[in-house]
């Protein structure tokens, strides 16, 4: 039996990645960020398991990372600061997180040796399509403190492979959806304030396009990645290989909820027009060639699941469906 560790395992997509790797066999030691209440996160949801241990922590912290990679087999690396308009209020808290809890995760696995890697990338990194689909080579670009963050940890972790032949490989999630999603994301905001009996929804630019994959679809990507020695030292994409606006997924959403809620543009929550990443278009033929990976739901299907998830009264109740998060 394996043991892996998984840094950022309260959140949305840890969880998910930490019930799926229990269910095929892995020992896995959860790492959540360490707080006073001694609060879990999404890892609350998960019943007792002999093959979980769940510690507590930050990955600024070099030496407490050392400690909690010891004796691991794999590391998936998923904990980081995400939201892009915080980013640009706080970019230090980025580049602290994302790049220098990149280096204390390589680091340690460098020095203990013969540790496998996943660093989780984003596809916000290639920014504003300059092709479709888009595949690995596309040019990176900056457009957000968030995404020049995530350019700067992508790249530090291949340096180790370059270097010292660290076992990385760079994981890159196009846009992932679906229950436990954090409230900062469109999806959850639209479902969570119509199952609340509003009659108007405030969201931002609804044009850009977005390859969406629920989250069971991308946690199945992260295994199978972790499972093919072939892998290693890779960029690889996790993408449906299709494209829908945000304008779209509100027009699927109300379907599925039968709601004629009102839409309005609120300011506050549109980009810079800079940096505003205006189409994404994923090409996930490299992980379909290494891995035979293929994604198990589309998106009407998921949204159904997500729609359903959040709709229940206590999983509606964990969130403030009125109140705008960065």
């Amino acid at each position: 039996m394996k043991t892996v560790l998984i840094t950022g395992a309260d959140g949305f997509i840890g969880s998910h990645l930490t019930e799926l790797l229990l269910e095929s066999g892995y020992r896995v030691r959860a790492l959540a960020q360490y707080n006073s209440f001694n609060n879990w996160g999404w890892l609350e949801d998960i019943p007792a398991n002999d093959h979980m241990e769940v510690v507590t922590g930050d990955v600024r912290d070099p030496h407490f990372v050392r400690k909690i990679v010891e004796g691991c087999d794999v590391v998936f690396h998923l904990a980081a600061l995400i939201a892009i308009p915080y980013s640009y209020h706080a970019p230090d808290s980025y580049v602290d997180t994302n790049v220098k809890g990149t280096l204390n995760i390589c680091q340690a696995a460098r020095e203990l040796g013969d540790i496998r890697v996943l660093v989780t990338s984003t596809s916000e990194v290639y920014g504003t399509a300059r092709y479709v689909p888009i595949n690995e080579e596309h040019p990176k670009q900056a457009q957000s403190p968030y995404s020049a963050s995530k350019i700067g940890a992508d790249a530090l972790a291949v340096s180790f492979f370059s270097a010292f032949e660290l076992p990385v490989t760079i994981v890159r999630p196009f846009n992932t959806y679906g229950p436990r999603q954090s409230a900062r994301a469109i999806i959850p905001t639209i479902i969570t304030q119509i199952a609340s009996g509003v009659e108007e929804i405030s969201l931002g630019d609804l044009s850009p396009t977005r390859d969406m994959n629920y989250v069971l679809d991308t946690c199945r990507g992260f295994v199978q990645i972790a499972e093919c020695d072939d892998t290693i030292g890779k960029e690889i994409n996790i993408a449906s290989n299709f494209e829908v606006s945000m304008g779209g997924i509100v027009d699927m959403i109300k379907d599925i909820m039968k709601s004629d809620v009102r839409i309005l543009t609120d300011e506050e929550r549109l980009r810079p027009a800079a940096s505003e990443v205006f189409r994404l278009w994923g090409d996930n033929s490299l992980i379909r060639s290494l891995t035979g990976f293929e994604p198990e739901y589309d998106l009407r299907l998921g949204l159904e699941q997500t729609c359903k998830w959040f709709s229940q009264k206590e999983n509606l109740l964990k969130y403030k469906a009125g109140l705008y998060n960065l």
